[in-house]
């Protein structure tokens, strides 16, 4: 049975949102239960700061480079297989990653991990939206917002005790029994497809000038001052500009540029999630180097705080989700920035003195402005899309939360690179190790008041 008709898949709602919730759970779990291991990962494997961020980057990297071309076959072909493709891929590079024996196969394994999540970040707003109406796409967008949220407070909190009772290894494989399920009811609970109407063709030339683009600026941006990264900058901007150029004239492209340009609510709230995710991806990151370094704390117990900012998002998601059905997403994105912001400069101050209790306070503030922002905003980005066009608009929330999460860890490569270079963490770098975090925080903090100027901006998107 193939469909695009909301309608006609309304009989298989219910699995298809629990499929979704629980690879929702799981790709979170994947993505930050690694990022507690990173010090053990660091003791074992003999691995310097600069090279240590390239095990989230590298995931993340992949990600936004494959996400616009999962986006557009998937409207073609099915947003339901490449979903379920894209879920196996992740069980096998997951096996894969945790038998690494060096840290460069620990980086390729999150490489090919990413960009088979490329394909669930470009496909999983694309069927709820395919699924549910408009009057009821923002709960439903909220509930998937708040598994997400589940995920990412039980990665850190898992990977934390098994880090201490096992090994870093077994934390790529915690999502993977949840992996396994999904498969299992895709296949065979939710038995419908939803794809695009206008078939057209694969637009191959786009899909490439875009990858390079954004490998080459990342790569540029994480090594630092060097004429290599500038040349590697450059480079990468030159693709990005050809492949906006191609874009524009091509029938069926990857990334609709006249959909970004000629639809406000679209784009402000696109370039809103990217300042979002910029400033704060890589809290998890540097609030786990600050109490495991700084502070000496085990990693159960560091999993145990990083938990406060997720499960402040997991609760309130799903009753922001509904206020955002009858609230313009512009006016609760916004609040919710402001209070990130709050939360990130309160961090920026920190030290090897400060009490454990700010650090939750400013977690805890933190995850109660993203829920103010995150379920909003996507309700935006996709009440401003047609159905057709389900796929590419969440490609391109995806690739703009993606993108977000990569800066924002280059941000850390950057300033990491600038001022504790390639030497490992010890006692002697700590002070160093704090003002950088710091650097960090602080960015943060400005890049969110430059996202609530664009969130507000935006302008309506209910009576429109």
């Amino acid at each position: 049975m193939v469909t695009s008709s909301i309608q006609q898949g309304r009989e298989f709602r219910r699995p298809t949102m629990v499929m979704i919730l629980l690879n929702a759970v799981a790709t979170a779990m994947m993505l930050t239960g690694v990022n507690v291991a990173l010090p053990d990962i660091a003791n074992d494997l003999n691995v310097g700061a600069k090279t240590l961020s390239w095990i989230p980057m590298g995931y993340l990297v992949a990600s936004a480079a494959s996400v616009l071309t999962f986006g557009r076959l998937a409207d073609m072909y099915g947003r339901k297989r490449f979903y379920l493709l894209g879920t196996l891929g992740v069980i096998i590079s997951s096996v894969m990653t945790s038998y690494s024996q060096d840290v460069w196969q620990l980086i390729a394994g999150r490489i090919f991990q990413g960009i088979c999540a490329g394909a669930l970040y470009s496909t999983m707003f694309a069927v709820l939206s395919s699924v549910y109406p408009e009057s009821k796409r923002g709960e439903a967008i909220g509930y998937s917002v708040s598994a997400v949220y589940l995920g990412l407070a039980l990665g850190p909190f898992i990977a934390g005790f098994v880090i201490d009772a096992v090994s870093w290894r077994l934390t790529f494989l915690l999502h993977v029994p949840l992996a396994v399920i999904v498969l299992y009811i895709g296949s065979v609970y939710v038995k419908t497809e939803w794809k695009t109407e206008e078939f057209g063709v694969f637009d191959w030339m786009g899909s490439v000038l875009y990858a390079v683009g954004v490998v080459s600026f990342m790569i540029g941006i994480a090594n630092g001052y060097t004429f290599q990264s500038a040349v590697m900058i450059l480079v990468g901007a030159l693709f990005i500009y050809c492949f906006v150029r191609h874009e524009k004239g091509h029938q069926y492209p990857i990334f609709d540029v006249y959909m970004f340009v000629n639809q406000r609510v679209f784009s402000m709230s696109c370039l809103a999630s990217l300042f979002m995710y910029t400033a704060t991806f890589s809290t998890v990151v540097l609030v786990s180097l600050y109490l495991q370094y700084l502070k000496g704390i085990s990693p159960s117990k560091a999993g145990l705080i990083l938990m406060i900012q997720p499960t402040a998002m997991a609760l309130l998601s799903p009753f922001v989700g509904r206020l955002s059905d009858k609230v313009e997403p512009r006016v609760l994105a916004s609040i919710g920035m402001l209070v990130t912001a709050f939360g990130l400069s309160q961090l920026t101050f920190v030290d090897s003195s400060s009490e454990i209790t700010t650090v939750i306070m400013a977690l805890f503030a933190i995850g109660l402005g993203f829920s103010l922002f995150s379920t909003p905003n996507a309700h935006a980005i996709m009440g401003s899309s047609d159905g057709n066009d389900f796929g590419r608009a969440a490609s391109a929330m995806s690739v703009m939360r993606v993108l977000g999460q990569m800066m924002s860890m280059g941000m850390v490569a950057l300033v990491f690179t600038h001022i504790l270079g390639s030497q490992q963490i010890t006692i002697e770098v700590y002070n160093s190790l704090n003002f950088a975090l710091g650097v960090c925080f602080g960015l943060g903090t400005v890049l969110c008041f430059g996202g609530m100027f664009l969130s507000l901006a935006r302008g309506r998107l209910h009576g429109r």
